[in-house]
């Protein structure tokens, strides 16, 4: 589902996608740490690198990729990975699980969404 509108709120760091059944604000950090790229997913199932201290990390610019993505550039350089629109509207509609999921693997690898806090000693 392709959104009938997109906006950068670069001072709160926020993309919000409106679609006629309502509108979702994604943080930069929660794209950056989802964001499907093979940096981010791996190369291969069970091969996703866990990104840590991403919490200060904003949008620079988006650029649409063909009618069927989102190429977002990403304040820490990250720009590979296209946010296809379907995969955009799965982030809007389970993003408490899948932040969720994110924070307990941090968790649970003793890292932090902070930069260089904790794991890092």
């Amino acid at each position: 589902m392709v959104p009938d509108n997109i906006k950068l709120h670069k001072k709160s760091r926020t993309l919000e996608l409106v679609y006629p059944d309502g509108s979702f604000e994604l943080s930069a950090e929660f794209l950056r740490v989802h964001s499907p790229s093979a940096e981010v997913r791996g190369h291969g199932i069970g091969n996703g690198v866990l990104q840590t201290g991403k919490k200060f990390v904003a949008i620079n610019s988006l650029e649409p990729a063909g009618n069927y993505a989102l190429k977002i550039f990403f304040s820490d350089g990250h720009d590979s990975g296209l946010f296809t629109w379907s995969y955009l509207r799965e982030l809007c509609t389970h993003q408490t699980s899948y932040w969720e999921r994110y924070l307990a693997k941090l968790a649970e690898a003793g890292e932090s969404r902070d930069e260089g806090l904790i794991g890092k000693f």
